[in-house]
């Protein structure tokens, strides 16, 4: 038996399979520095070409030669809200660590402010607010002064002109009356004159200017008068001539000692 010849066989194939193991790493190494030489000849190619260097990097980048490097996945970053429409009035939201509130702005919006943005804001417009009400109110008692004026001032007005035209109708009734007074005067008929009936012829010792027996006498006077005489008649008497003891009084009715 040739133990030598079998003894050599396991040598041979442990052999062979390091030969093998090694022809194994050669082909790999082979296709890697064939890899590495079409991306060489490629970007070569595309220099010779006019290629951008950005392509070329590209292939560069796709040889098994370039070391992948994997990227990592940026985190979101929150949407700002800040000014953004929000539905109800003071309704608050948290984001990017502030809290924002549902404030109504100057121009009648809902947007979310900020909560010391949204208190400052608040506080101007109550500011702007009662100003303007303050206005308001001083503009609405001025014209309400000025109305109180003016009526007072129509009113016056209007009671001058009443005045005025009652005045105006008087004088007129006035002018009127004393037409029709005229017109009345100026038909009516003239008034009957008295006519002194001849006087009878005087008794003895009586003066014949009187209707009735006055005596003659250097001064006759009214019976219970304040004359004092030395003669004295009981009246009446009229005077049918001249009254020379002036026995008619002021009143020159022509009856004498009435009273």
């Amino acid at each position: 038996m040739n133990t030598r010849k079998n003894l050599s066989r396991p040598h041979r194939a442990r052999r062979k399979g390091e030969s093998v193991s090694a022809g194994g790493s050669r082909r790999k190494g082979s296709n890697s520095t064939t890899l590495v030489a079409s991306a060489a000849a490629v970007a070569f190619l595309l220099t010779a070409c006019g290629g951008s260097p950005s392509s070329i990097s590209a292939v560069v980048a796709g040889s098994p030669t370039s070391s992948a490097t994997s990227t990592a996945t940026p985190t979101p970053t929150p949407s700002p809200i800040a000014e953004t429409p929000c539905a109800a009035v003071d309704s608050q939201k948290a984001s990017g660590g502030e809290t924002y509130i549902c404030t109504l702005d100057e121009t009648g919006k809902l947007i979310w402010l900020q909560a010391s943005q949204s208190r400052d804001l608040k506080a101007k417009l109550a500011v702007a607010s009662a100003a303007k009400a303050a206005a308001d109110k001083a503009a609405a008692d001025a014209a309400a002064e000025k109305a109180a004026a003016d009526k007072a001032a129509a009113d016056a007005a209007a009671a001058e002109e009443a005045r005025a035209a009652e005045a105006k109708a008087a004088q007129e009734a006035a002018a009127a009356k004393a037409a029709a007074d005229a017109a009345a005067k100026a038909a009516a008929p003239p008034a009957p004159q008295y006519v002194a009936p001849a006087a009878p012829p005087a008794a003895s010792g009586c003066d014949p200017n009187y209707s009735g027996c006055v005596p003659i006498a250097s001064d006759v006077d009214c019976a219970g008068g304040s004359g004092n005489g030395p003669a004295y008649v009981q009246g009446p008497v009229r005077v049918i001539g001249s009254d020379i003891y002036g026995l008619d009084g002021k009143d020159n009715d022509g009856v004498g000692c009435e009273g």
